[in-house]
């Protein structure tokens, strides 16, 4: 740049810090009386002038320069307002919707096959599987519409508000399963007792290589104990609560999820009542009956889901409960040892109690996503926080 205009630059910066200084003097009032500030336009101008001359007209103008460039900085916004996107209420529609969409894309994926053959013949379960890892694998992509339509941003990567990260992974694996069998004290109490071999002869089973390999080959048996439960967690818990979370709060979001997840297990009367299996009286009571304990079910994933940050615990406690089917309490009181056995199911249900907030604890699995999304979204929530 040539001297000239340097020199130039220089004192038109100057002669207009002067000429801001005798404003700010024209401006104060008597003694007592506020100080009138110069126009906000005449600030701005001249603090720009003065970044561009450089650190050199900065030095020589002394405390004026920064007094003037403090003054020119836009106020800023708390994280907050910058998060905020559309309305509450715009907001809470969109997050209902895009549930719903998903709810209704996993269940209708199950019927984009015609077939005759019921839903346990192994060509359906195929079929089948392919429909729900195709939709499951592009669910993330209604979270991230979802947070474009509101303009939430998360604080977090997409994988990690879902579930997917390395930070307390242990014990998010072992506990909560762990909590669960503690649940299901009777039940497996009744299953040892029933089961015609001891405890070495069950274990040597249970680990021999042959066994796990007639499992995998089993379709019945992927679906229950693989299939249904990845896919199922991934689109009602992992995509779900991230978007009712900051419509409805961490509280209400567990027991608004488990409602899609519920209504999503009705399409099984459709089945039954093709094949006849049951008088139409008991398949419509067989269903609510299901969309029952599946919406507890449900309610009890989402809350390990919250306060662990982790899918893979939902995903183990949710393969565990289809091994083991709903508890056979009517079966239990005709048990000849049914005293041994109610003692069984007592003693799981109160340590499941006593140990519930314990063995959730969020300080055994670090930052948790969702709580951070509210903290972000200007919400406070401490009792699943915390």
């Amino acid at each position: 740049m040539p001297r000239a205009r340097v020199s130039r630059a220089l004192g038109f910066n100057k002669a207009a810090a002067s000429k801001t200084r005798r404003l700010q003097f024209k401006g104060r009032g008597a003694p007592g009386e506020p100080a009138l500030a110069p126009p906000p336009d005449v600030i701005h101008v001249v603090a720009s002038l003065l970044r561009a001359a450089g650190p050199g007209v900065m030095a020589a103008l002394g405390g004026d320069g920064l007094r003037l460039l403090s003054v020119s900085r836009p106020e800023r916004q708390p994280e907050s307002a910058a998060l905020s996107g559309p309305g509450p209420g715009l907001c809470c529609w969109v997050s209902v919707f895009s549930c719903f969409s998903l709810a209704c894309s996993y269940v209708g994926s199950l019927y984009v096959w015609k077939s005759e053959l019921p839903r346990d013949h192994p060509a359906v379960i195929k079929r089948r599987f392919t429909s729900v890892l195709v939709v499951s694998s592009l669910s993330p992509l209604c979270v991230l519409l979802w947070r474009e339509l509101t303009g939430i941003q998360p604080g977090t990567s997409l994988l990690t508000l879902m579930g997917f990260r390395l930070e307390g992974i242990f014990p998010a694996a072992l506990l909560p399963l762990l909590l669960t069998m503690i649940l299901f004290l009777g039940p497996l109490m009744q299953l040892s007792m029933d089961c015609p071999c001891d405890l070495t002869d069950g274990l040597k089973v249970v680990l021999a290589p042959r066994s796990w390999a007639r499992c995998l080959t089993d379709m019945r048996w992927l679906r229950n104990q693989v299939i249904a439960p990845l896919t199922e967690e991934l689109v009602f818990r992992a995509c779900m609560l991230p978007m009712l979370a900051p419509c409805t709060g961490l509280g209400p979001a567990v027991f608004t999820c488990p409602l899609f997840f519920g209504v999503a297990h009705f399409h099984h009367i459709i089945e039954q009542l093709r094949f006849r299996q049951s008088s139409v009286g008991n398949i419509f009571l067989s269903a609510a009956f299901q969309f029952s304990y599946t919406a507890v079910f449900g309610a009890y994933t989402a809350f390990l889901f919250i306060r662990t940050g982790h899918l893979i615990g939902p995903v183990l406690c949710h393969s565990f409960c289809n091994y083991m089917g709903f508890p056979a309490v009517c079966a239990a009181l005709e048990h000849p040892q049914r005293w041994p056995l109610l003692a069984g199911y007592a003693l799981g249900v109160g340590l499941f109690l006593l140990l519930l907030q314990p063995l959730t604890d969020p300080k055994l699995y670090g930052s948790l996503p969702l709580c951070v999304l509210l903290e972000r979204t200007g919400a406070s929530e401490t009792l699943l926080c915390s």
